[in-house]
This record gives C-alpha cells, sequence and structure tokens, in this order.
C-alpha cells in the first residue's frame, strides 16, 4: 500500500489544487503499477506554515512563492 507524502506552503494551493495534485498522483502510482492499486493508495497533502519553509538558508513564504509564480494566489 504505498503513501505519497506531499509537502507545500500554506496558502498557495487552492482546496482544489490540492485534490488535483492527490488524483494526479494517485493517477501516476496507477499508470506504473496497475489499476489494482488506485484504492489502496494514500496521499496526503500536509500544510506547512509560511516561513517555515527554507530554501537556502532563507525562509521562504507564501508571498514569496506566489510572486515566484507570476503573482497569482490560489
Amino acid at each position: 500500500m504505498p503513501l505519497i507524502q506531499v509537502r507545500v506552503i500554506k496558502g498557495v494551493f487552492s482546496a482544489d489544487q490540492k485534490r488535483q495534485i492527490i488524483g494526479r498522483l494517485t493517477d501516476a502510482m496507477v499508470s506504473v503499477e496497475g489499476e489494482a492499486m488506485r484504492g489502496v493508495t494514500w496521499c496526503v497533502v500536509e500544510e506547512v506554515e509560511s516561513g517555515d519553509w527554507g530554501i537556502g538558508g532563507k525562509a521562504l513564504t507564501a508571498a514569496d512563492v506566489i510572486a515566484l509564480a507570476g503573482g497569482r494566489p490560489a
């Protein structure tokens, strides 16, 4: 039974986008191992508080990510 864990910064992805992440990652697992895997594939999207995620020694916020994505909030 596979477990897929995804961590994202809180406030970057909408509820619909998180549902899409879950669906598409499950589809990816099924494409590798077969349809029987769908019902036993767990996918967890965990949100990390804005500022609690760091890259290159610097804290990254939801606003930073949104700016990098061209300023489109979720």
